[in-house]
């Protein structure tokens, strides 16, 4: 995934940022505990394709802070 598209790109819920998981090939959202597909290079931002984040994924994703 391109860094600066994913620089760009935001949860769609939350408005939050997104952390690409290379292994997985999702997007997390920590703030929405969801995880997005990237099919094909492309990111599936659709809240009814996302799949929940377990306690456990969630915990592991550090805390982002917000820089201008």
């Amino acid at each position: 995934m391109d860094t600066k598209l994913l620089e760009l790109l935001v949860c769609p819920v939350t408005k939050g940022p997104l952390v690409f998981d290379r292994d997985k090939q999702e997007l997390l959202s920590r703030s929405a505990r969801l995880a997005y597909p990237v099919r094909d290079g492309i990111a599936v931002l659709l809240e009814h394709e996302a799949r929940p984040l377990s306690d456990e994924e969630a915990a592991r994703l550090a805390p982002t802070t917000h820089q201008p």
